[in-house]
């Protein structure tokens, strides 16, 4: 069933969501600190038993200089430097195994798939611990360093996705100005902040992305994961002023507002996990141009294979080389 505001509602979805005021100086205090930390980027090849793919082991340097894992999957023998995918995963997985997610590869992107820290246990694998120790949480890492924005989890995950793609374009295989990002789900929502705050990005797909109008979300779905703020609200019943305010640092609404890239997103209507109105709030924000698929009777999957396929006419168009924007670069 439908799970939200009717479809005449959501177009005209609003978000409410506080924006801080030091939100700029935050991100670049954070990120500043990060990439003074450190910026090696390690990458070694996989056996993983593909034909026509290449698989590498790339480690590169994330929140505060910590290692994070990828896979970057390469079209074999394609001509180098490659437009470039950036994926990041939904909540509860990681990277996953290397012969997974082979889609990009195979239509002639690099393609890196980062782990996700502290996740990685749900549906995927992943390789990357959460070293912080950040107080008390429900379950799950949705309220892990709730109490302060700076021990906030997704003040690490973020980050770690905008040095991510500092990486990646680092790699001579990787065409630094032809740079997406992309993620369903959790993965949505890095994919906004990733767009908003990292350099030589130059488009952004967000399918039925989390972390977007936290605040509604919280209250309008049972699931989790905004039932694990919801759980701690329970328990700390003090502290609501202070977790809504950390969790305007992670908005994606807020992320939207600053992102000028082109976008692609979708949402489903009878999506239980992520309501339909906190994607519109960031639809409805975003500060560049954007496509949207409405999914009338999906849930949190979304489009599928469908979205997939035209976020694959969305990446060709806005990858394509800069001497011709309609070329199509022999993909």
């Amino acid at each position: 069933m439908f799970t939200d505001l009717s479809e005449e509602q959501l177009r005209a979805h609003r978000s409410a969501v506080r924006e801080p005021d030091d939100f700029d100086g935050f991100w670049q205090g954070t990120l500043a600190q990060a990439r003074a930390a450190g910026s090696a980027v390690r990458a070694e090849p996989v056996a993983a038993g593909l034909s026509a793919v290449d698989v590498l082991d790339v480690t590169f340097a994330g929140f505060d200089g910590q290692p994070v894992r990828g896979w970057l999957r390469l079209p074999r023998n394609a001509p180098t430097p490659l437009p470039t995918v950036v994926q990041y995963a939904g909540y509860g997985g990681g990277r996953g195994h290397p012969l997974e997610n082979l889609l990009w590869a195979a239509a002639g992107f690099a393609h890196f798939q980062m782990d996700t820290r502290g996740q990685g246990s749900g549906w995927s694998r992943g390789d990357t611990p959460d070293p912080a120790t950040a107080g008390p949480e429900a379950p799950g890492v949705m309220t892990r360093g709730i109490a302060d924005p700076r021990s906030y989890y997704y003040r690490r995950l973020i980050t770690d996705a905008v040095r991510a793609v500092d990486a990646v374009r680092t790699l001579p295989m990787v065409d630094p100005g032809r740079v997406a990002v992309l993620g369903q789900s959790q993965g949505g929502g890095l994919a906004l902040a990733a767009g908003a705050l990292a350099t030589g990005v130059r488009a952004v797909v967000a399918h039925v992305p989390f972390l977007c109008d936290i605040p509604r979300g919280v209250v309008v779905t049972d699931a989790r994961p905004y039932r694990e703020v919801r759980d701690y609200l329970a328990v700390h019943r003090d502290a609501e002023e202070r977790v809504l305010a950390t969790l305007a640092y992670v908005d994606g609404v807020n992320f939207a507002r600053r992102c000028h890239l082109p976008a692609r997103y979708s949402v489903a209507l009878m999506d239980e996990i992520v309501p339909p109105s906190t994607v519109y709030a960031a639809v409805n924000a975003h500060a560049g141009p954007t496509e949207l698929s409405v999914w009338r009777y999906n849930g949190h999957e979304g489009g599928g294979i469908d979205d997939d396929a035209a976020a694959l006419r969305f990446l060709r168009e806005h990858l394509a080389p800069d001497s011709d924007p309609g070329a199509r670069p022999g993909w």
